[in-house]
């Protein structure tokens, strides 16, 4: 039986007449490593707000291992916070951030010490106890909010954009170092982030946010491959949709009609008969490396014809940009070393798919 750490129960807050997070629902194991993800305004760090206890929802019921604490006091709750801004005292040295809430607890001096030495290891920064916040770099100092969250035990840790405020360089280095930190801790993780490659990167699951509900919830390979609305299809990385409406269905076997004219095969196992029945309307979504460039067209089942409009390295990525010949743009991306070699930019091309790499959303 799965045991669950966090479970949210028909959750809704709302502020005057506006619902920030709208009756969402979800179960997360323990141990597992779950990133909300989704634009600006979405809901996300709303929703782990209210987890912490800083926010009551206005709805519904947050359980923690089996507990209802909507109601309780972040001190209540055995979750811990970290922030962008890692809010350490600045007047306190390393040793005194990390120790403050043991201090609080009436931790003896001698298991204090143990405990801070025992996690400054854990973050590599055994020998930092005397320093000050000042004197620490951007990834020291989130290694030491991290440090301060952990020490205490807690049954869940709350990771809101702690990255944000680190270069590229350093934020991706810190991605996989807070990943192997999590499975060796064994500790569920809760991360917010807008960024899609930090997500895919570090979690088990990804529950995708928008205008307050939760569009998806999935793998990052789920998530990237079987998108399941266009939100999701076009927010997590690039794609492109597809317009159309189903001409002929066999159930899990399709045509759709793109514009007037061109006519597209679909397969897909995984949608129901309902959905690919004769003349609904669907959206197709293909992702740009799923995609193809040749000048013989019966290579592939979908093909569609226009001229290459630019063609840019994005370094180990070549992504070309088709006008196609109703006028609609998209993007094929090539790995720099398949990339398709053309005999005159000008000369009229074909884009082709597999039927099994279009993906057909809500």
């Amino acid at each position: 039986m799965m045991e669950y750490m966090i479970q949210l129960l028909n959750v809704v807050k709302a502020f005057s007449s506006q619902k920030a997070v709208d009756n969402i629902s979800a179960s997360i194991t323990k141990g597992e490593f779950l990133t909300l993800l989704g634009p600006s305004g979405c809901g996300k760090t709303t929703t782990l707000r209210m987890i912490a206890g800083f926010e009551e929802p206005t709805s519904g019921k947050i359980l923690l291992d089996g507990e209802d604490v909507s109601s309780k006091n972040p001190y209540e709750r055995d979750v811990n916070t970290v922030f962008q801004n890692y809010a350490l005292f600045p007047h306190m040295n390393i040793f005194d951030n990390i120790a403050f809430g043991l201090k609080i607890k009436k931790f003896s001096k001698e298991k204090i010490k143990e405990k801070v030495t025992g996690v400054l290891n854990l973050v590599e920064l055994n020998g930092f106890e005397k320093r000050y916040p000042n004197k620490l770099s951007g990834g020291q100092k989130q290694r030491i909010a991290i440090a301060r969250a952990i020490v205490n035990n807690p049954k869940v840790l709350l990771l809101d954009e702690p990255l944000g405020a680190l270069d590229l360089k350093l934020r991706k280095q810190m991605q996989f170092e807070l990943k192997h930190l999590q499975r060796k801790l064994g500790i569920t993780f809760i991360y917010v982030t807008h960024d899609q490659e930090e997500a895919l990167t570090m979690s088990d699951r990804i529950a995708v946010m928008n205008n307050g509900k939760i569009e998806q919830i999935g793998t990052p390979d789920e998530i990237y491959e079987r998108p399941k609305t266009k939100f999701v299809a076009d927010f997590i990385g690039d794609t492109n949709i597809f317009e159309g409406k189903v001409k002929e269905s066999s159930g899990v076997e399709a045509q759709a009609l793109i514009g007037d004219s061109e006519v597209v095969k679909i397969v897909d196992k995984k949608e129901s008969i309902a959905k690919l029945k004769k003349d609904n309307s669907i959206y197709i979504a293909i992702r740009p490396e799923r995609m193809k460039l040749s000048y013989d067209k019966n290579k592939f089942d979908n093909v569609m014809e226009g001229k290459i409009k630019e063609r840019i390295f994005v370094g180990a990525v070549n992504r070309t940009v088709v006008t196609l010949n109703n006028g609609r743009e998209i993007i094929v991306n090539e790995s720099a070393a398949d990339t398709f070699k053309l005999k005159d930019e000008k000369r009229e091309i074909f884009v082709c798919w597999k039927s099994e790499d279009g993906v057909v959303i809500s």
